[in-house]
C-alpha cells in the first residue's frame, strides 16, 4: 500500500474504468431532402395553357419550298424599300464598298468611302495610290492595313486584265483581290442586276438556319441549299429581305418574335438562340 494512501490496492484482475464515458451516440441526421427534379416550364399546365411550337422544322424539299414562299411574300410586304444599304453610284464604287465592309457595319463604310471616292474615283486613280494613303481613309472600318492593300490590289488587277471595268461574271470577279462569293454576288446582283447566286451574310446565314430552310454550316453549303427553293429572278433581292429582317427584328441574341410576319411558319419561333 502506498504510503499516505487510505484505500486498499486493487487487484490486477480487476478492469480498470474507462477514463472517458463513452459519449452518447449522436441522433441520426434527417434523411436529405431529394433534390427537386428540372421540369419545363410547361410541367403541370394544362395542355390549353401550353404554348405549343409555332411551327415544326420543314424536312422535306416541298416542305421547304412552301416556307421559303411564305417568307419572300411577306417579307416583300413588310420591306418594300429594301436595298442594298451600302451607298455607291457605280459597279467600282459598289466593289470598293463591299471590301470595307468586311467585319464592319454599312454605316461605317457609308462614312469612310466618299472621302475614298473623291480622292480615287477610278480603278486607274486607285491603282496608283499610295498604300499609307488609303490607309489613313479607311482606318475607321477595321483591318485598314489589309482592306487597303486589296483595293490597291483589285484596282491594279481591274486596269492590268480589264480595261479598268468591274467584270460581269463570278469566274472574273473572284480572282480580284479581296473578293470572295459573297462580294461577287453583292456587286452582279446590285451593280448589273444579275442573279448568279445569293449573297450569304451573317444575317442571311443566322434566318435561313433558324426558318429551317437549311442545317449547312458554310456559306456555300447555305447558298447551295437556298438556290432552289427561291426564284431566281428573287435571289438578289432575296438577300435584302433577310438582311432587313435580321436588322430589325430577327436579332442575334434576342429576336423580337412577337412581331415577327413569318413567326407562324417559323420552328425557331419563340426558342431562338
Amino acid at each position: 500500500m502506498a504510503r499516505g494512501s487510505n484505500s486498499p490496492r486493487q487487484p490486477l484482475s480487476v478492469k480498470q474504468p474507462a477514463k472517458t464515458a463513452k459519449r452518447a451516440s449522436a441522433p441520426a441526421k434527417p434523411a436529405a431532402a431529394p433534390k427537386a427534379r428540372k421540369t419545363s416550364k410547361t410541367f403541370g399546365l394544362k395542355p390549353s395553357q401550353r404554348a405549343a411550337p409555332v411551327a415544326t422544322s420543314p424536312r422535306t424539299k416541298a416542305d421547304k419550298r412552301r416556307v421559303a414562299a411564305v417568307v419572300l411574300e411577306r417579307l416583300k410586304t413588310e420591306y418594300p424599300d429594301a436595298h442594298c444599304e451600302l451607298e455607291h453610284t457605280n459597279a467600282f464604287e459598289l466593289l470598293c464598298a463591299t471590301i470595307l465592309s468586311a467585319q464592319c457595319t454599312d454605316v461605317r463604310v457609308n462614312m469612310v468611302t466618299p472621302a475614298l471616292f473623291k480622292a480615287y474615283p477610278t480603278a486607274e486613280a486607285l491603282s496608283m495610290a499610295k498604300l499609307e494613303a488609303v490607309e489613313e481613309i479607311v482606318r475607321t472600318t477595321g483591318f485598314f492595313r489589309a482592306k487597303a492593300k486589296s483595293l490597291v490590289g483589285m484596282a491594279n488587277r481591274l486596269v492590268e486584265r480589264h480595261g479598268g471595268e468591274v467584270p460581269r461574271t463570278i469566274a472574273e470577279l473572284v480572282p480580284l483581290p479581296g473578293v470572295g462569293r459573297k462580294t461577287a454576288n453583292v456587286i452582279l446582283g446590285n451593280a448589273f442586276d444579275i442573279n448568279e447566286g445569293i449573297v450569304v451574310d451573317t444575317h442571311v446565314q443566322r434566318l435561313s438556319r433558324r426558318l429551317g430552310l437549311t442545317r449547312e454550316p458554310d456559306p456555300i453549303g447555305i447558298e447551295r441549299e437556298l438556290m432552289p427553293l427561291f426564284p431566281q429572278a428573287d435571289w438578289a433581292l432575296l438577300s435584302h429581305l433577310l438582311i432587313f429582317h435580321g436588322r430589325r427584328t430577327c436579332f442575334a441574341r434576342k429576336p423580337a418574335c412577337g412581331r415577327c410576319v413569318v413567326q407562324e411558319v417559323c420552328p425557331s419561333a419563340g426558342v431562338a438562340e
